[in-house]
């Protein structure tokens, strides 16, 4: 079973991402800052990754800038990042850091938002 990582600080959305992923079978952990979500990552074994980029102390590209610096215990899959940070400059970095996707919260369903998912899963680690 594919185990997601879901980065979010607000409450609505990290609920209802939990429960989309969930209802498709996916194991699905939740980080609410960005200590947390760093301590996870560090820890590693998730398939995929949801990381928003703004978060109460430091945001989610510094979050990515500090997995570069050491390397998790388990090796994660591919990042997400999920945002309503629609500037060039930040999806440029994202992508940079290693994010498999950069994706606008206003632009994407929760529908196509799980299909991205399993496009991404089946695609890149065959699940």
């Amino acid at each position: 079973m594919a185990k997601i990582l879901v980065v979010e600080d607000g409450i609505f959305l990290r609920d209802l991402y939990k429960q989309i992923l969930e209802a498709e079978k996916y194991s699905v952990d939740v980080a609410v800052d960005e200590v947390q979500a760093l301590n996870m990552l560090l820890k590693g074994g998730y398939s995929l990754v949801l990381l928003d980029i703004k978060l109460p102390k430091m945001d989610g590209l510094t979050v990515l800038e500090k997995l570069h610096e050491q390397a998790p215990q388990q090796a994660n899959g591919p990042v997400f990042i999920l945002t309503c940070d629609d500037a060039e400059t930040s999806r440029l970095q994202g992508m940079k850091l290693g994010a498999t996707k950069y994706l606008i919260k206003s632009n994407i369903t929760p529908g196509q938002l799980v299909q991205e998912v399993k496009k991404t899963l089946e695609e890149k680690i065959g699940i």
